[in-house]
């Protein structure tokens, strides 16, 4: 990452000191070498931990293998560093350049959002969008800030999901090394999203089936929604966190509810907590009438409408 200006120092300091899943390591990202202007993350590792010396601490990388629990600590930690940004840093931050190497973990596998360089203040009253020349990394880019230099807060939600979806399958942003047709992961992913019935060909095969698929629908649906083409029908980030923390919950509640001993002839009754694919948290939650099949008719809730007003 480039040298930062004074004001652009104080800024990341000021953020960091105030929420704790934004990286404390900022005098190491200010002081760092920039990267070679070639690079690409095609060429980058991305994805999952590749665990650097000591153990752990450093940034998301590509070929150690995560479970499932460990993913999604990952994603909602990420989550809450970017909701932040957006919603309760004054002013409004935007990342601009979101992606999985900008992923920070430590021992624990917690992580945190890194590397400012690239941000920018939103306009006051949360205008339609900032214009400004196109920065970022091919494959995590929101179209519409591509195509137009317009960028909104939505943009980050845009890099947000390819990261959730690089959580999902293992793949890279950009890998020429797949098909032809596969090689961008949200061209290859967005028609698998709309279609219930193949889910599990995202599925990381590193994962095997250690993974739960009621959950893994769910995020699968949070994924399809931040990479929506349009940035009015992508979520924000504050329902992103939402809507992790509910799978979460769930995995949580599926643990503490014990197996009943089996009796002979007495007829056992229990609770299952059990999903049709479109859970119950998106009809009643952030995410009202979403279905990860639907993903070009997103029915826009108030939330929505208020953040499209708002520019957000």
């Amino acid at each position: 990452m480039a040298r930062l200006g004074r004001s652009s120092r104080d800024q990341s300091h000021s953020l960091v000191e105030h929420n704790r899943r934004l990286a404390t390591v900022v005098p190491t990202l200010v002081d760092a070498e920039p990267p070679d202007a070639s690079s690409n993350s095609s060429a980058a590792p991305s994805g999952l931990v590749q665990p650097p010396e000591p153990p752990h601490n450093g940034a998301l990388g590509a070929n150690c293998p995560l479970d499932w629990d460990t993913r999604m600590r990952i994603a909602l930690d990420a989550a809450r560093g970017l909701a932040y940004l957006h919603e309760d840093s004054q002013p409004c931050v935007i990342h601009r350049d979101f992606k999985a190497s900008n992923i920070l973990l430590e021992n624990d596998f917690h992580a945190k959002v890194s590397d400012f360089g690239l941000a920018k203040q939103a306009p006051e009253g949360r205008a339609n969008y900032l214009s400004t020349r196109v920065m970022g990394t091919f494959g995590y880019v929101a179209p519409e800030y591509a195509m137009t230099g317009h960028l909104l807060v939505k943009s980050d939600v845009y890099s947000y999901g390819v990261v959730l979806l690089e959580l999902l399958t293992g793949r890279r942003p950009v890998d020429m090394s797949q098909p032809s047709g596969q090689e961008n992961l949200v061209t290859w992913a967005r028609p698998i999203l709309r279609d219930k019935d193949r889910l599990e060909e995202l599925a990381d095969p590193r994962l095997g089936s250690q993974y739960p698929k009621d959950d893994f629908v769910r995020v699968c649906t949070i994924a399809a929604a931040c990479v929506s083409p349009e940035a009015n029908q992508r979520p924000t980030m504050g329902e992103v966190v939402q809507s992790l923390k509910m799978v979460q919950r769930s995995v949580e509640f599926q643990e503490s509810v014990p197996t009943p001993p089996a009796r002979p002839n007495v007829r056992q009754s229990s609770t299952t907590y059990e999903s049709d694919g479109t859970s119950s948290m998106f009809s009643s939650g952030p995410f009202s009438g979403l279905s990860p099949f639907e993903t070009e008719n997103i029915p826009r809730t108030a939330v929505f409408s208020e953040d499209l007003h708002e520019g957000r």
